[in-house]
């Protein structure tokens, strides 16, 4: 056996060496993992095959194989329709706000919580934040609907102030304001876990290194703290960006109308419209793969930018 086919081997039987003793050590770890792998098997990667249908005028009856070949007709006609661009900056918008006002919220509410130094009212105030986020999606639409009505506790605090009564949700400028807003309040506290998990693991002599040099409450946040969550704002914000033209429609369709289309209207309500309803069911996974494939790429883009300039990242 030559050196170059010594070597090649090497490192494979290294590996596997390597898995079968990790197997072994965490063999507990890995029975546990075995439902979420099947689960993501048989429900995320098995219906992956049924994306064929986006180049196919699907009929329910022919089934896959009897149904006629139509290529990228579907994207082309969804990127011609008079609804493609609203519906896509609709979709962009709103996950750009969601960035802007709703991701920094649980970072600043977990360096908040963890200056506390009350237990009783850290443990409070954890409790209570975390609350809404276990309130059913349909119950917290159903609540807006309520306090943003002509005749809620919103409009009753406008009318006292000297203002006039109207129906929020069926104003098209407040629908983003609202929508955004109401998720920050929802998943604000639920989204400071992480980050309260993250603080835990930092050294607390580095604090009282920092207090025997002198400094501040504020510089220590700077400098020890915020230093502390890099790696896990960086890797969440990449997963984020990996969905900033994805916006689930559950909350769309239960808060919006045809008055606020203009601003509510965003891909997957316009899918679920065209798809479901109109029983299309290839334009609606056409879209959905288009979708997914700009996803992806920015993806792609977010993580290579992160590991080259932060030296962070997914992979």
């Amino acid at each position: 056996m030559d050196l170059a086919t010594t070597t090649a081997r090497t490192p494979s039987k290294t590996f596997a060496s390597r898995l079968r003793k990790d197997l072994i050590m965490n063999k507990y770890v890995y029975i546990m993992a075995c439902p979420i792998i099947v689960f993501y098997i048989l429900f995320h990667y098995v219906p992956m095959a049924g994306l064929v249908i986006a180049f196919q005028d699907f009929n329910a009856f022919k089934g896959i194989l009897g149904s006629h070949w139509v290529g990228l007709k579907h994207i082309n006609e969804f990127l011609t329709s008079p609804y493609a661009f609203r519906v896509i900056k609709n979709t962009f918008l709103l996950n750009v706000y969601q960035i802007l006002f709703g991701f920094p919220a649980p970072i600043l509410l977990a360096l908040l919580l963890n200056e506390i130094r009350s237990h009783i009212f850290k443990r409070t105030v954890q409790t209570v934040s975390y609350m809404p986020h276990f309130i059913s999606l349909v119950v917290v639409c159903g609540m807006l609907v309520d306090f943003t009505a002509s005749s809620g506790v919103i409009n009753d605090l406008v009318h006292a102030l000297g203002g006039e009564r109207t129906n929020l949700l069926m104003q098209k400028e407040w629908f983003r304001t609202i929508f955004i807003s109401s998720g920050i309040w929802q998943e604000v506290g639920w989204g400071s876990i992480i980050y309260l998990a993250a603080l835990s693991s930092v050294d607390p002599s580095l604090y009282e290194a920092a207090e025997m040099d002198g400094a501040s409450r504020l510089r220590k946040a700077m400098h020890i703290t915020l230093p502390a969550l890099v790696p896990t704002i960086t890797i969440l914000l990449i997963m984020r960006l990996g969905h900033i033209m994805s916006e689930g429609f559950e909350k769309i369709i239960l808060l919006y109308n045809p008055l606020t289309y203009e601003t509510a209207d965003v891909i997957a309500s316009y899918v679920y419209r065209r798809g479901l309803q109109e029983a299309n069911y290839s334009f609606g996974a056409a879209v959905g793969l288009f979708n997914s494939s700009i996803n992806f790429i920015i993806l792609l883009a977010a993580n290579y930018v992160s590991r080259r300039f932060v030296k962070e990242s997914l992979w």
